[in-house]
């Protein structure tokens, strides 16, 4: 049964929308959360939680389960076929998390979404969204259910739902920024691979190439492609990882277990917040995949926007400090967006000059350990500690 009112929807049951049900459920409050799918997905996508998000997800009792699940490592890498570039070691992170937590996103998805309904909580599957109108006393949704089409009317309505957001657009809330030109591939694959124990950045003429180990023997590749096939196969990825990858001991794929290409933005809402509307996550910001920061940011906004949320509802704050999201978030995503840009642009320089000249830069630099340390901050989010903190009250 669909609810006629709520305090707050949420539309999207992705891992943001259910961080931030769970996060209000924990304080007590009830909000309706809705995803147009009639199950939650079944495939890995974002495969990372740094340090700072599960500092951030330990108040809702989910970090253990999230570590048993999960394929802790310490190394990260560029490099150009064989040569190490860059080499960074988070197990020396001021953090209890000092590690890159390998997870894919469908068991970070059902770890949250069991966490609420421990809670009391639930997702109301199968219902999609709309349209959304203002009211005098905040906003009605329309949705369609499997038994026709409801409204629910709510104070507030949060956008967990992606880029193409339906909630972003009711509140006229632009979404700037670019494409960028070409595909990317998404591979997991189970493979005999030398560098198990590390993430890996390659650079290398063809392009760039990313490969991530993760629970049981499998990796995930990631590599921008100029006309990548919808379902890439073994032989395919084969091909992106000899010509991009190590050579003195190159990797052998075995099976595909699932692939896909996709297309990557570069946008940033213009607000975080319009009257009863709030954006989080993809709908809040996109950019590319180097430095695996897009999910942990999306988790960070729920988590500070439910502790705000909860605060308001309850009466310990007033309705003005609804206000501290977009001036807590937004910088973040932004500081994400240029780290995430710069990786890509200095990944994916063609010209042989500009290859060496690369290279070497980075050498230099990445023999500094206050570089080394710097990067390694930025990576793990702790270095916007303070952009995902809320005053105590």
């Amino acid at each position: 049964m669909v609810p006629q009112e709520t305090d707050v929807l949420i539309v999207g049951a992705g891992p943001t929308g259910l961080v931030l049900a769970a996060t209000l459920q924990q304080a007590g409050l009830r909000p309706v959360i809705i995803d147009r799918l009639a199950a939650g997905q079944n495939t890995s996508r974002a495969a990372v939680i740094h340090a700072h998000t599960l500092e951030v997800l330990e108040q809702l009792g989910v970090t253990d389960a999230l570590e048993r699940r999960g394929l802790q490592l310490t190394r990260f890498a560029l490099r150009d076929h064989d040569k190490a570039l860059l080499e960074l070691d988070f197990s020396t992170l001021p953090s209890r998390y000092a590690q890159i937590l390998m997870i894919p996103q469908d068991e970070t998805e059902a770890i949250l979404a069991d966490r609420l309904a421990s809670l009391g909580g639930t997702v109301l599957r199968g219902i999609a969204a709309t349209r959304i109108e203002r009211d005098a006393t905040g906003a009605v949704a329309h949705v369609d259910t499997p038994e026709g089409p409801r409204t629910i009317r709510a104070r507030y309505v949060v956008g967990g739902d992606g880029m193409h957001s339906v909630v972003r657009e009711a509140a006229g809330i632009a979404f700037d920024g670019e494409s960028y030109a070409g595909s990317f591939v998404l591979a997991d694959v189970h493979m005999d691979w030398p560098l198990s124990a590390e993430v890996t950045l390659f650079f290398s003429p063809e392009g760039m190439g990313v490969v991530v180990p993760l629970p049981g023997h499998r990796y995930r590749i990631v590599a921008p492609v100029g006309d990548a096939p919808e379902a890439p196969d073994a032989a395919f990825v084969q091909a992106l990882l000899d010509a991009r990858g190590p050579r003195k001991v190159p990797s052998l794929v075995r099976d595909v277990l699932w692939s896909s290409r996709f297309r990557v933005h570069h946008r940033v809402a213009a607000r975080y917040r319009s009257g009863p509307f709030f954006v989080m996550g993809d709908a809040a910001h996109v950019h590319s995949p180097a430095g695996g920061q897009g999910m942990n940011t999306g988790l960070v906004d729920a988590v500070v926007l439910g502790r705000l949320l909860a605060d308001v509802l309850l009466g310990k704050a007033p309705e003005a400090t609804l206000d501290l999201y977009e001036e807590k978030r937004r910088p973040a995503a932004v500081e994400v967006l240029e780290l995430a840009g710069r990786l890509t642009r200095i990944a994916t320089v063609r010209s042989l000059a500009g290859r060496i000249l690369r290279n070497l830069v980075l050498r230099v630099v990445g023999a500094s350990p206050v570089f080394r340390r710097k990067l390694v901050l930025n990576l793990s989010g702790l270095a916007r500690k303070g952009l995902g903190m809320v005053p105590p009250r």
